[in-house]
């Protein structure tokens, strides 16, 4: 059974393609990485003037060094393209998270309630207490 299987079609053609992407792009580094060691390496069975061989080996350097570069800004465009896909269609997370804030805030506001209701209670009675002895006092 595939795991992905509740998810819609599309949602689940966007990961495959996702998965294809980062797998070609790591492909595409360690190929050219492979390659580049082997250029360095200096294989000295050539038919060309070693000069020619070093210019050519260094063009090929430098192009599989961009190719390596290139797939490195696929792979953060890949990362960028997941994150706004999580940001964007990750609703069961945000539902969460505002559930979860919303229970926060209210026991905050419980608390403060509780509080507020302690205080005006005790400053309520204080107020008896104080206006009983000024009006039982004799210095009115």
């Amino acid at each position: 059974m595939n795991p992905n299987r509740a998810l819609p079609q599309s949602k689940e053609a966007l990961l495959k393609s996702y998965q294809v992407r980062l797998k070609d792009d790591v492909k595409s580094m360690l190929e050219n990485f492979e390659e580049i060691i082997k250029l360095a390496r200096g294989e000295g069975d050539s038919q060309i003037s070693k000069t020619t061989q070093c210019e050519q080996d260094t063009y090929e350097m430098q192009v599989r060094a961009a190719n390596i570069v290139r797939a490195g800004e696929s792979l953060m465009k890949l990362v960028s393209d997941i994150k706004q896909y999580l940001i964007l269609n990750d609703f069961h997370s945000v539902n969460e998270a505002i559930a979860n804030n919303s229970q926060l805030f209210r026991a905050t506001q419980r608390d403060c309630d509780k509080k507020l209701m302690k205080l005006r209670d005790e400053m309520a009675m204080d107020l008896y207490d104080l206006e009983e002895e000024y009006y039982t006092s004799i210095f009115k």
